[in-house]
C-alpha cells in the first residue's frame, strides 16, 4: 500500500502543529505599561491574551492599540494600563514599528526645547498646516502636486527626528477639530531589510498595508516618520551598478510605490530623516514636497540651548547661586566681548550639534560639583573644560 507523503496529504486530514499555514505567520507583542499602571505583569499578559482571543480578531494596529473588540474580558486593564503597543517581527524578533496616540505626553515640550537660528520651524508648520488644508478642500492633485512628504537633512545630532515628532505633536493639537484622533507611526528602517533574500521589499508593502488599515479611518491623522530613510531609499544606480545587493532595488520600488499610494489618503503624511542625502534614490527626493535643511545651531541657538539648560540646574537646586555671585550673561553681553576680540565659551562651541550642547551641562556638572554641592562660578569653571574635552575628543575621533 502505498504511503502518503506530508505534501499529498489528503486536505480532509487537519494540520499538525508545527505545521506552516500559508495565511498565517508568527508575531510577538510588546506591551509598554503607563508609568501609573498599578497592575502586575501577568494580569497584563492575560488580559492581552484574552483581548487577542476574543471572536474573529484581526491583527490591525490602530491608535496605539490593536483593534479589538471593546466588550471583551480584558479591555479595561488594556486601556487602561498599556501604553503602546509594539510589534514584532516574529522571524527575527526586531520590531518594525512603533505607534503613539498623539498628542503624548513623551512629546510634551519638545517643541519649546528645539531652537534653531533659521526659521525651519515656521517653515514646517506653514507647510504642514497648508497640506493638510489643500486635502481638506479636495484640491485636484493632477493639477496641483504636493505629497505631503517632508524631507530633513543634516548632520548627525541636530535634532531631525526630535523635531519630526515635536511637529507631529504640534499638527495633532492643531488640527484636532478637524481629526479627533492622531497616531504618529514610527519605522524602523533597519528592521525592514530581511536576512532572507527577496524578503525586504515583501515587509515594506506589509508595513504599509497596516499603515493603510489605519488610514481607512478617516476622522485619524496619521503620521508615518522613517528615520535614516537612506537605509530603504538607497539610489538604486549603487545597486544595478553592483555596489548594493539587487534587494535593495526591491525596497526602494516597494517604498516608493506605497508613498505613492499614500497621496490619495488625505489624513496621511510621511516625515523622513537622513544625514547622507547623497545616498538617497533620486526618485524619492523628487517626492518630498520640503526639503530642509537641519544644522548645527548658530550662536543664538546655542546661547538659548545653553543657558536654559543651566537655568534648569539652578531650579533644581543643582547649582547654587551665591549671593556675591553675578547671574547668567546675557546673549547681548557676550556679543559685545566677541566684538572686542574676546573668546567666551559660547563661540567654543561653533560647529557642536544640539545634541552635544545638551550633554555638555551634564559634563560639566560631573567635573565640577563635590559632595553634592556645585556652586555657579565652580560650575561654569567645569563647563569650560567640558567643552575643552568635547573639542579634543571630537578632533581624535576625526584623525
Amino acid at each position: 500500500m502505498d504511503t502518503e507523503s506530508p505534501a499529498a496529504a489528503s486536505p480532509s486530514k487537519k494540520p499538525r502543529h508545527d505545521d506552516v499555514v500559508e495565511n498565517k505567520r508568527n508575531v510577538t507583542i510588546n506591551a509598554c505599561l503607563r508609568p501609573t499602571s498599578t497592575a502586575t505583569h501577568e494580569d497584563v499578559r492575560a488580559a492581552i491574551l484574552k483581548w487577542l482571543g476574543a471572536g474573529a480578531v484581526g491583527l490591525r494596529p490602530s491608535g496605539g492599540f490593536l483593534a479589538l473588540p471593546k466588550f471583551c474580558d480584558g479591555h479595561h486593564i488594556v486601556t487602561e494600563h498599556v501604553e503602546s503597543v509594539t510589534e514584532m517581527d516574529g522571524e527575527d524578533d526586531i520590531a518594525t514599528y512603533k505607534e503613539w496616540v498623539l498628542p503624548s505626553r513623551d512629546f510634551h515640550g519638545l517643541w519649546e526645547s528645539l531652537v534653531y537660528g533659521d526659521d525651519v520651524k515656521l517653515r514646517l508648520t506653514k507647510y504642514a498646516g497648508n497640506a493638510l488644508l489643500f486635502s481638506q478642500r479636495g484640491v485636484d492633485p493632477n493639477l496641483i502636486a504636493w505629497n505631503r512628504v517632508v524631507l530633513l537633512h543634516g548632520p548627525p545630532g541636530t535634532g531631525k527626528t526630535t523635531l519630526c515628532k515635536a511637529l507631529a505633536q504640534q499638527l495633532a493639537i492643531r488640527f484636532q477639530d478637524t481629526y479627533p484622533t492622531s497616531v504618529l507611526v514610527e519605522v524602523n528602517a533597519h528592521s525592514l531589510f530581511s536576512r532572507w533574500f527577496s524578503e525586504s521589499g515583501k515587509l515594506v508593502s506589509r508595513l504599509f498595508q497596516k499603515i493603510q488599515d489605519l488610514l481607512d479611518d478617516e476622522g485619524s491623522l496619521v503620521f508615518v516618520l522613517i528615520d535614516e530613510v537612506e537605509s530603504l531609499a538607497a539610489a538604486r544606480k549603487a545597486a544595478a551598478s553592483g555596489a548594493e545587493p539587487s534587494d535593495a532595488i526591491r525596497v526602494v520600488n516597494a517604498l516608493l510605490t506605497q508613498v505613492d499610494g499614500l497621496k490619495h489618503r488625505s489624513n496621511a503624511m510621511v516625515l523622513t530623516t537622513s544625514n547622507i542625502t547623497e545616498a538617497i534614490d533620486l526618485a524619492f527626493v523628487d517626492r518630498a514636497d520640503i526639503k530642509a535643511y537641519v544644522g548645527p545651531p548658530g550662536f543664538e541657538a546655542r546661547y538659548s540651548i545653553i543657558i536654559s539648560a543651566i537655568e534648569e540646574l539652578i531650579a533644581k537646586d543643582l547649582v547654587q547661586v551665591g549671593e556675591s555671585e553675578t547671574r547668567l550673561p546675557a546673549l547681548q553681553v557676550l556679543r559685545e566681548h566677541a566684538k572686542t576680540g574676546g573668546v567666551n565659551d559660547l563661540e567654543a562651541t561653533e560647529g557642536f550639534s544640539g545634541r552635544a550642547l545638551r550633554k555638555l551641562p551634564f559634563l560639566a556638572y560631573a567635573q565640577a560639583h563635590t559632595n553634592g554641592r556645585c556652586s555657579l562660578l565652580g560650575f561654569l569653571n567645569g563647563f569650560r573644560r567640558a567643552i575643552m574635552q568635547e573639542r579634543k575628543d571630537q578632533t581624535s575621533l576625526k584623525q
